[in-house]
């Protein structure tokens, strides 16, 4: 056995179950180990960023860490974008990050890069195994890493030469770890508060939207009468029919200011308090009110469903929450596709049950908006704001939950970023349905100019916010990896193709034509 297997091995026996793998040169050993080790599904990605999105995904839904293969310090940096988004989602992930032997480094090869340097940014750990003895140990604490705080992303390196070395068979162990409950006081002083406000907001995030959390927080709202409003950018929130019904914060500052104006106390679960997404001229950066009183029930690192429930049932709150989302069903207007006859097909034709990855930008809200009152599913968004994260997100998604229709709704624009995820798609036959929205522009930055303040942009502006000229043929660039793929113009086209990608299984892509 050499130090590679063992590494593998050891993970493996502890329930790392998924790689996405970008190897190089200086990982050829863990490729050959993954290849003996049959519970672990290995999967080939063709762009690190689609790597570390997958895994995103994965960690979202499955709960636990996929493992990432990346090639050196170059590789890991192709795939910090969507390592940003998944630190801010706070997913599981464990990078595996192969490195030149320890007696090459010291030639300073074309490749040798500061991974430290790279990888420290976006983990919350950094381990550099120190022989092939240790390799698996090394691994293992990497892992016991990103299973704290709720879920974090870990980062060890690999020497070459600890893969390719011969060893005894190593023992190894995975360190246990734990996870901090609210105190009674903490529980006690927030009921007291909720029941003296009158005009309370319960700002949710994290795991306080999986659906038993929402649960115990509609019933302190059903209590208290106070609002629940979500981050505007969440990991995971188990919505539809059936399950206690949020409010989405909005986007734009002003919009946000005004939403939680009143407000008199707002109290954390899972999340932070929210501020604004960028700074503009003359506008607040603090969302909430300054009057506001601010308290913390859990942060994202603590358990938030013991939390809302034990405040819950502090409150004596009703057993049953009083905001649940009802069925709806929406007449559609034939004609040309809006946001909101895109939002009403989907909401109609939604699967229980389905995971959607919303990168649809300026027209997934009305998607978002409606599909309230679809059947129960799961909503993941772009966390961190990096645009390219949407498909490989889907990938990761439907790899979790293979018996789950995965739909990716994506802009044209940030899907470009990612494209490669197509590939994959197809490669590992995934039940995924790229629901693709091509207005031909960076439609929010056109917005953007103005709210900054450029009244009258000229044409070198506007055209680094166009994606016309050539115009991107996303039929074309599907078929060209395999996938099935058509364009629809027309609201009737549209339910006609997405009602037929619900039915069937396998990867598809729709181009709609906005």
């Amino acid at each position: 056995m050499n130090g590679a297997e063992s590494l593998i091995n050891a993970l493996a026996e502890h329930g790392v179950d998924a790689c996405f793998a970008n190897p190089g040169t200086s990982e050829m050993q863990l490729v050959a180990a993954l290849d003996k080790q049959p519970n672990i599904r290995a999967v080939l990605c063709l762009f690190e960023g689609v790597v570390t999105g997958a895994a995103d995904g994965y960690g979202r839904m499955a709960d636990k860490p996929a493992l990432n293969l990346l090639h050196l310090g170059p590789g890991f940096a192709n795939g910090m974008a969507n390592l940003h988004n998944a630190q801010r989602a706070g997913s599981p992930i464990l990078n595996m990050v192969g490195d030149h032997a320890t007696d090459h480094l010291q030639y300073d090869a074309p490749l040798t890069s500061d991974i430290k340097g790279m990888a420290t940014p976006v983990s919350h750990s950094f381990r550099v195994s120190d022989s092939a003895a240790g390799l698996a140990q090394t691994g293992l604490d990497a892992l016991a890493d990103c299973l704290n705080h709720n879920g974090s992303i870990s980062t060890f390196v690999v020497p070459a030469d600890h893969a390719w070395t011969d060893i005894d068979e190593a023992q190894s162990e995975l360190p246990e770890r734990s996870q901090a409950t609210i105190s009674d006081t903490t529980i006690m002083e927030i009921a007291a508060q909720l029941q003296s406000a009158s005009n309370s907001c319960l700002f949710l995030g994290g795991r306080a939207l999986r659906e038993e959390a929402l649960h115990h927080a509609g019933r302190i709202a059903a209590a208290t009468g106070c609002r629940l409003v979500t981050e505007t950018f969440f990991a995971r929130q188990a919505r539809g029919v059936g399950r206690v019904a949020t409010e989405r914060l909005a986007y734009f500052g002003e919009a946000a200011t005004e939403q939680l104006a009143g407000t008199d106390l707002m109290v954390l679960a899972g999340t932070k308090a929210p501020v604004s997404f960028f700074a503009y001229p003359d506008k607040p950066s603090v969302l909430a009110p300054q009057s506001a009183t601010q308290c913390t029930l859990v942060d994202r690192e603590g358990n938030a469903l013991d939390a809302l429930q034990r405040l819950a049932d502090h409150l004596e709150a009703p057993a049953a929450p009083v905001v649940v989302a009802e069925p709806a069903d929406y007449p559609l207007v034939d004609g040309a596709i809006d946001a909101t006859e895109l939002g009403k097909v989907i909401a109609n034709r939604l699967p229980e049950h389905a995971v959607v990855c919303d990168e649809g930008a300026t027209n997934g809200l009305g998607a978002f908006l409606l599909t309230a009152n679809a059947p129960p599913h799961d909503w993941l968004t772009l966390t961190g704001g990096a645009i390219g994260q949407g498909l490989p997100l889907a990938i990761g998604a439907a790899i979790a939950c293979p018996e789950q229709k995965v739909i990716a709704l994506e802009a044209d624009g940030s899907g470009m970023y990612t494209v490669q995820a197509l590939w994959t798609m197809v490669r590992e036959r995934l039940d995924v349905t790229v629901v693709l929205l091509n207005n031909r522009s960076y439609a929010i930055l056109n917005i953007e100019l103005s709210r900054v303040g450029v009244e009258q942009p000229g044409p070198t502006a506007l055209s680094l916010l166009d994606l016309s000229n050539p115009d991107l043929e996303w039929t074309d660039i599907a078929r060209g990896m395999g996938m099935q793929a058509l364009k629809v113009e027309t609201v009737s086209e549209l339910d006609e193709a997405f009602t037929e990608a619900m039915e069937q299984r396998g990867p598809c892509l729709i181009e709609v034509m906005l």
